[in-house]
């Protein structure tokens, strides 16, 4: 069997253990719940997604919404619609965030982004959590916001420099809830995702953006709204 058939046996069997635990009443354990969210991002090769962000910092809160667009490997779409309109997407191998109407478009590539949909990164290729996040345990202290829920808890790896805790909230099917990140500096933002599809059809032009014409391309490292 190969590597990657083998992974994905591996996740199956532990997802599925999993749920034959939470069937009869059984805790499960940090990593059964993170072979779940693997085994169901392992299967999908596309995304469709509505999300709302809220980011809160230094007692001012900010909350968007729109739609989230992923295909493997490694594209990433983010319309912004609410409270207005804008854009973040990579093609793989280099990311743009542009507000329609400025005179400005910034771009990076991917390898040298820093930005806080880096931890959802493991959602475009092969995921594999108990890499992904150090620590990672079972958040008990933590109330999932929807019943049923169960909440991981753990620090990216790379980030542990600007990120002190991620949660993660997934429901019995291994489906991504919630994102939650705090910074060392007391910051959060949060990424609520519902209304999810997965193996829908998109095109790859979806994910390629060309500045309108006039608009100047500034080169960034950090492209959060």
């Amino acid at each position: 069997m190969g590597g990657g058939l083998a992974s994905l046996w591996g996740n199956a069997v532990w997802a599925q253990a999993g749920t034959a635990r939470a069937q009869h009443g059984v805790a499960l354990t940090a990593r059964e719940v993170a072979a779940r969210i693997d085994a169901r991002c392992n299967s999908m090769r596309t995304l469709t997604a509505e999300f709302t962000e809220i980011y809160s910092s230094g007692g001012i809160e900010r909350t968007e919404s729109g739609t989230l667009k992923i295909k493997k490997p490694g594209k990433m779409r983010w319309d912004y619609a609410v409270p207005r309109d804008k854009v973040f997407v990579t093609d793989g191998k280099t990311a743009w965030f542009y507000v329609p109407g400025e005179r400005q478009a910034r771009r990076t590539p991917i390898k040298r982004l820093d930005d806080l949909r880096s931890p959802l990164r493991f959602l475009l290729g092969h995921a594999k959590l108990e890499k992904e996040l150090r620590g990672l345990s079972l958040a008990p202290d933590v109330p999932p916001e929807n019943p049923g829920d169960v909440v991981l808890r753990g620090i990216p790896v790379g980030m542990e420099d600007r990120i002190s805790e991620v949660l993660l909230e997934c429901d019995s099917q291994g489906y991504l809830r919630r994102i939650y990140m705090q910074e060392l500096d007391g910051s959060t933002t949060e990424f609520q995702l519902s209304a999810q599809r997965e193996d829908v059809a998109i095109s790859d032009a979806v994910f390629h953006f060309k500045p309108p014409a006039g608009v100047e391309v500034l080169r960034a490292e950090q492209l959060q709204p």
